[in-house]
């Protein structure tokens, strides 16, 4: 039984440090802040994720996992919302996104308000 859990514990463990180190290079390669931003909230919580995973399985029911356990907790909690920040600063600082196809006709909501642009340069 402990043969399986090294193992699983080692899958996940591999794993998570690939998925940090493409998602790495995802970032390096992405166009702009928007995709960039994207990239790095999947591969923190993500590779965190599986890291800690493993970590846990590592670790038994001890008091360490149970720490580890918290730390993926406020991983979870705190950096999809640290990302909307970021994101949201961005649109605010002028910064659009690098779109293909804008379906919006050129508008961003929300945007305008921060950008400190009147409303009827738009129209």
């Amino acid at each position: 039984m402990a043969v399986i859990v090294d193992i699983l514990s080692w899958i996940f463990l591999v794993a998570g440090g690939a998925f940090c180190v493409i998602g790495m290079i995802g970032l390096i390669r992405m166009p702009d802040v928007f995709a960039r931003l994207h990239g790095a909230s999947v591969t923190d919580t993500l590779g965190a994720g599986f890291i800690i995973t493993g970590l846990v399985l590592q670790a038994g029911l001890t008091q360490v996992s149970a720490k580890l356990i918290i730390i993926m907790g406020l991983i979870l909690l705190t950096s999809p919302v640290a990302t909307h920040a970021l994101a949201q600063a961005a649109l605010h600082a002028g910064i659009r996104p690098k779109l293909a196809h804008d379906e919006t006709g050129g508008h961003i909501a929300g945007a305008e308000a921060g950008a400190g642009e009147d409303e009827s340069s738009n129209s």
